[in-house]
Parts: structure tokens; C-alpha cells; sequence
């Protein structure tokens, strides 16, 4: 069965004689397709608009009470020119193109998680918007670089000579009250996330804690009621490999031979087509109270489990992208790590001292030294003290760091976007350097594009569709290529951009940093505690039986048997690599780990103990969670009087062994029946 072309149909056909043939197959169909017209997926919005946007009465005042109300408390009651005019340019396109409502979703979505103790880190570029900022939505200040005095509200905007960013201000003292002025800003402008005349759909994407993401899922459901949101649905697809398998497994079964040919050409066909259907992980589809869901998408539970509570669209999000809002609310391993460092210090995260210059330059070290850490190159074995860091720890971003030699948190914003760009580093940005070509000159973050073609001339709407088609790997339209050879851009320009595949936005980059950067702190300044939360971080790669080891060269003796391995399998390894590299660095810093106690050790969490860190029950080989679980129920009962006793108490047999081998239960007896030869009778 196949389509057949208008010539095949002619000659199925023939039979009517020539000119009747011709008014059945060519004739007939396309006065009936025209009778239907131009068939749409999506009913047509009433307004004429794309997106069926969810409506808040009241939303667009209180947006703008909570904008100007912080922003007064930042800067004063008659604010600066730049920051009036910036809002009041942010506010009239977000209100004037009906955003409101969404930012407001935001708003009561990171409000609630702050009010139950989790930072939220915001991604994409709503960095790129001061109302953000200033609503609570992002920690982003998209503003130019400034000095602002907590006291008197003293603000100075003219210092760009002396740094690209806020952190990179050299201290200063107010010249009005004489008060130690705090420091912000990273010159982001709003057209990123907006556009010039409302052309983009924003999108506001929110990193929350992985412990909280379910609370967050929740929250939108109470905020719009159980029948106006959904989850997004996937469809997974059968991949190449996959289809290849078929293929053989369909010629195993019938005693077929193919040729490769024919077997590359069967694997093809199979190739994308729907396997299956699930949930996105972080992705809620929204939908306006004067609509049904089924205007849009047929629903279901995901893999059509009706058991499952969860209810998705039955389209993938990507073919209703920009009709529905859909709020994509992600599960992060950073705030969540960041409250466990709370717990543990009593420092909260926005309580990080970034704006002091000696803790901040202490910071920025690591990026380019361990010794901020007390550590030399030598005695870690890697030039930089940025191992376990977010963003920064993999060997990839730590060579990049050797190579740029960062000095500046605009430097580490740029060596950011570099890192999770697509062909913006190898093979284009490292050679540029490699030939001298400055960091801050390079095309970083989409974000670079628009803003160095405006300052050379570009006209600001070719500019942002520019960095709009390179960001998505387009390349350059011939009037773009034309706009920038009009300018004085350098010979490298158009070249760069032409090889760039996906670009980063700096807001995104910013928030990043800022995450790093207050865990570096703690990794500094608080080692034992910070170590505690990296090893919870990264417990799947952890094992109690092999790794709690106070001599570093058998942890080195480890990681020299993974770099012996073949490429395939040392890839495979490549987190416990990772994990084995900061436990050197932990104990060269004199913090140890215990081994696994049977009665001290908590199910899951490592736990700090006299400076030391206790490995949880569960990182022993074969031990789960819910095992875990199990014997920390049980040992509330009293100590154990034998491994029999423990069985009796409901600990799984497997969770015994694993202990037994570890050595947790050494002088514990097997059984409970004692003998007369215990007696000496």
C-alpha cells in the first residue's frame, strides 16, 4: 500500500476513457479541496492573535504596583531616569501585548517557593527583562552596570569603564552618606527576551528545587483549577538504532536476506515513527477559562496507564508551541543543593556575600587556581579549584578556563554561553583566541550579536533577527550578511556566525554564574558542609564499599584503572571519575569520610559528624532507597540482637549481605540461640 502519483492514478482509471479519468483524478479532488479550504489545526483566535493566552482580571495593575513599589525601595521614591524609562518601556509592551497574566503566574510561582525556603533560578532569557527582576521573577538585574547605596539610595549608572557588570565594580563608598554602596547589573536588553514590537512569545522557564517541582506542579493547578491544566504530552519515536534492530529481527524470523542497501532503506521507514507516549518533565500546558481542552488536543493518561493521576495533552507540546502557554517549570539540582547548604550553615543563599570584594575575589580565583582552597596545582593534579562546581567542574569547562584564564564575572558569563552553545567553542571561538582575538570581542551569548551590530550600525530590527536566525543555527540571510559588511565588523564575523548551531542567551548564562558562584562560596569557606551536600548531590555514583578511603592513592590507583579503560567504557565512568577527583580534593583539605554505620548512618542523606561525613545506608551496593528506608524503621525497635533478629524485623535479606560484606555488622552473631558450648557444657 503506497501513495500513488496523479500518472498512476490516471492509468488506474483509464477505463472511463481519457477526459473522464481526467475529471475524477485531477478535476474532482481539487474542486473539492477547494470547497474545504485551507484546513486548520487550531480554531481561530477571536483577536486574531496566535497564542490563546490565559487572562487574570487585575493582573496588569498589580504587575505594575509590585514593579515600581521594589523598584522605589531600591532606588528611592523619584527614581533614575534609566530605571523609570526601562520599566515604563517594559511595562507597555508586556501589558500592551497581553503578557501580564503570565508574568504574574511567575510571580505567585517563585513567591511561593521563597516563602518555603527554596531559591528558584530562572533560565532562558526573562533574565533579559528589569520587570522580571524587580516582580521577583528572576535575580537577573538586566540594568547597566551601577553603583546603589542601601541607605540613602544614592545611584550612580556612568561607570561602564570600570566594569562590564555589577560584581566587577571596584568598591565604593557613597559620596552622600558615606555607606559602603552595593553593586548590580548586567546589561541585558529587553529585545532578547521580547523583541522589538512584541514579534517573539515570551517564555519563562523556572529552575526549582527537584524536591520542590512537585509542590510548584500543584501550586498551577490550585491557581487555575484541575480542568484548565495539563501536563505536555511527549511521543516517543522509534530511533535509528532501533529501527535497524527491527530489521534484522524481522529477517531472522522469516530467513530473509537483505542486502545493506535494502536494510539502510527498511531502517529509514521505521525510523520517527510513534513508539509511545509520555509527560514532559517540567512542561504544564495552561489553557483560558472560556475554552475546553479539546479544542486543542485530545487528553489521556501518559503510555495510556489509566492508573496514573497524571492527565497529558495527547499532541506533543512542540505542534501546539506558541498556541497554548505552557509554563515550564524544571526540577534543578542547584537550589536544591543550596538549601541543604542553608540547612547546614545557616546561611541562606541570598545571603552570600558576592558584593564584598575580598570574598568575591577569593571566588573568582577558583576559576584559574585551587588555592583559594589551600591547595597547590601539584597536590590536586588540575589547575583550577572549580571540581563539583556547577557549570564549571566538567573536564570540558576546565579546560576552557586554562585556555581563557578568567579574571572577571563577565568573562565567566561569556565562558558560559561558550559551554552551552553548539559549535560556538571548538572549531570557532578556542581559534579565535588561539590567534589572539580578545574573549570579550567573540560572540559568546546571542545576546553578543544584537548588541555589537546595533554599536556598529546595524539597523536594531535587522540586528535582532540576525541574532535570532544565528542562535538557531539558520546562519546569515544575504541582507543580513549585506548589513554587516556594511559595517566595520571584523573579517572573522560572518564566519563565526555561520558556524554556530544554537546560542545561549546571557541572561541564562548570568543565572548560571550566580548559582556557581555561591556554592564556590561554601565550597571555600564551609568544606566540610559543602562536601556533605556535593556527595548527596551526586549519590548515584557513590560506593560506601570502595570509596570511603583516607588515602588519597587509592583513590587515585581507581581513577588511573577508569583512564586505562577503552574510550567506550571510560565515558561510561565518566561521573564516578568526576566523584573520585573531588574526594582526593576533600581529603587533601582534611575533610574524611566514616564508613557506613549500622545505627548512626542515616537511610539516605549523608550527614556531617564532628567534621566528618557519614555515608547514608543506601550507598551500599544493592541497597535502594526504600530498603534503606526499611532498616531505619526497623532499628527504632532497639539495637539488633543478630543478623536472624534483623530478617525477623522485616530487613530484606539483600540489604543483610550488603552489609555483612561492607563490614557493618562485624561482632554481630549470625543467629540468637545460644549453645551449651557457649556455656563451656
Amino acid at each position: 500500500m503506497y501513495f500513488r502519483t496523479t500518472d498512476d492514478m490516471l492509468r488506474e482509471f483509464a477505463y472511463l476513457g481519457k477526459d473522464t479519468a481526467s475529471r475524477v483524478v485531477i478535476d474532482a479532488p481539487n474542486r473539492i479541496s477547494d470547497m474545504i479550504g485551507e484546513p486548520k489545526l487550531f480554531i481561530p483566535h477571536p483577536e486574531g492573535k496566535e497564542t490563546f493566552q490565559p487572562h487574570w482580571d487585575g493582573a496588569e495593575d498589580e504587575l505594575r504596583e509590585i514593579t515600581l513599589r521594589r523598584a522605589r525601595e531600591i532606588y528611592g521614591e523619584t527614581l533614575p531616569s534609566i530605571v523609570q524609562k526601562r520599566i515604563d518601556k517594559e511595562l507597555g509592551a508586556i501589558i500592551g501585548y497581553g503578557f501580564s497574566t503570565l508574568y504574574m503566574i511567575a510571580v505567585k510561582l517563585v513567591g511561593k517557593s521563597l516563602a518555603d525556603g527554596y531559591i528558584v533560578g530562572s533560565r532562558g532569557s526573562v533574565g533579559s527583562s528589569l520587570v522580571a527582576y524587580l516582580s521577583g521573577i528572576t535575580e537577573v538585574n538586566s540594568l547597566p552596570p551601577h553603583y546603589i547605596c542601601p541607605s540613602c539610595r544614592h545611584c550612580e549608572f556612568d561607570v561602564s569603564k570600570l566594569g562590564k557588570t555589577g560584581l566587577d565594580l571596584p568598591a565604593r563608598d557613597c559620596p552622600e552618606c558615606g555607606h559602603r554602596m552595593g553593586k548590580d547589573g548586567f546589561n541585558i536588553p529587553f529585545e532578547v527576551f521580547l523583541g522589538f514590537k512584541g514579534n517573539k512569545v515570551p517564555d519563562i522557564d523556572l529552575n526549582f528545587s527537584g524536591i520542590y517541582q512537585p509542590t510548584a506542579h500543584n501550586y498551577v493547578k490550585e491557581l487555575f483549577g484541575p480542568d484548565y491544566v495539563f501536563r505536555a504530552g511527549t511521543i516517543g519515536t522509534i530511533a535509528e538504532k532501533t529501527a535497524y534492530g527491527y530489521v534484522l529481527k524481522y529477517m531472522e524470523e522469516r530467513n530473509l536476506s537483505f542486502t545493506n542497501a535494502e536494510k539502510e532503506r527498511l531502517a529509514r521507514g521505521i525510523t520517527g515513527v510513534k513508539r509511545t507516549t509520555g509527560q514532559h518533565p517540567a512542561g504544564m500546558v495552561v489553557l483560558p477559562v472560556d475554552y475546553e481542552i479539546y479544542q486543542f488536543t485530545p487528553i489521556q493518561h501518559p503510555a495510556d496507564d489509566t492508573e496514573s493521576e497524571t492527565v497529558t495533552t495527547h499532541f506533543d507540546f512542540g505542534s501546539m508551541h506558541d498556541v497554548l502557554v505552557k509554563l515550564d517549570i524544571l526540577g534543578h539540582d542547584d537550589p536544591t543543593m543550596l538549601r541543604r547548604l542553608q540547612d547546614l550553615t545557616g546561611i541562606a543563599p541570598a545571603d552570600v556575600p558576592l558584593n564584598d570584594p575580598e570574598v568575591f575575589w577569593k571566588i573568582l580565583s577558583l576559576f584559574s587556581s585551587p588555592e583559594a582552597l589551600g591547595l597547590s596545582e601539584d597536590a590536586l593534579g588540575t589547575p583550577t579549584g572549580t571540581l563539583g562546581i556547577p557549570e564549571f567542574g566538567t573536564r570540558f569547562v576546565r579546560n576552557m578556563l586554562v585556555e581563557t584564564r578568567p579574571r572577571s564575572m563577565e568573562e565567566l558569563i561569556r565562558i558560559s554561553g561558550l559551554s552551552h552553545g553548539t559549535d560556538v567553542w571548538v572549531g570557532n571561538t578556542q581559534d579565535l583566541v588561539h590567534q589572539g582575538v580578545p574573549l570579550g570581542d567573540c560572540i559568546c551569548t546571542r545576546d553578543d550579536i544584537m548588541n555589537a551590530l546595533i554599536d556598529l550600525g546595524v539597523d536594531p530590527e535587522v540586528a535582532f533577527k540576525t541574532m535570532e536566525s544565528v542562535r538557531k543555527g539558520k546562519g546569515l540571510e544575504p541582507f543580513m550578511e549585506e548589513a554587516i559588511g556594511q559595517v566595520a565588523a571584523p573579517d572573522w564575523y560572518i564566519g563565526s556566525c555561520k558556524k554556530i548551531k544554537y546560542m545561549f542567551p546571557k541572561a541564562h548564562a548570568v543565572a548560571y554564574v550566580l548559582m556557581a558562584l555561591r556554592i564556590a562560596y561554601f565550597k571555600i569557606f564551609y568544606p566540610a558542609a559543602y562536601y556533605a551536600c556535593f556527595l548527596m548531590r551526586n549519590a548515584d555514583a557513590f560506593d560506601a564499599t570502595r570509596m570511603v578511603a583516607r588515602d588519597i592513592t587509592v583513590l587515585r590507583a581507581m581513577m588511573e584503572e577508569i583512564d586505562g579503560l577503552e574510550r567506550q567504557e571510560r565515558e561510561r565512568k565518566e561521573n564516578e571519575y568526576a566523584l573520585l577527583e573531588s574526594l582526593v580534593e576533600m581529603n587533601l583539605r582534611g575533610v574524611c569520610l566514616r564508613p557506613v554505620d549500622l545505627y548512626k548512618s542515616h537511610a539516605t542523606d549523608f550527614l556531617l559528624t564532628d567534621g566528618e561525613i557519614l555515608p547514608p545506608i543506601s550507598s551500599l551496593p544493592g541497597v535502594g532507597q526504600q530498603a534503606a528506608e526499611g532498616l531505619a524503621r526497623a532499628r527504632e525497635a532497639g539495637p539488633f540482637l543478630s543478623q536472624d533478629d534483623m530478617q525477623r524485623r522485616k530487613v530484606a535479606k539483600s540489604t543483610v549481605e550488603a552489609l555483612k560484606l561492607a563490614g557493618c555488622l562485624n561482632g554481630l552473631p549470625e543467629s540468637s540461640q545460644v549453645t551449651l558450648f557457649e556455656f563451656g557444657i
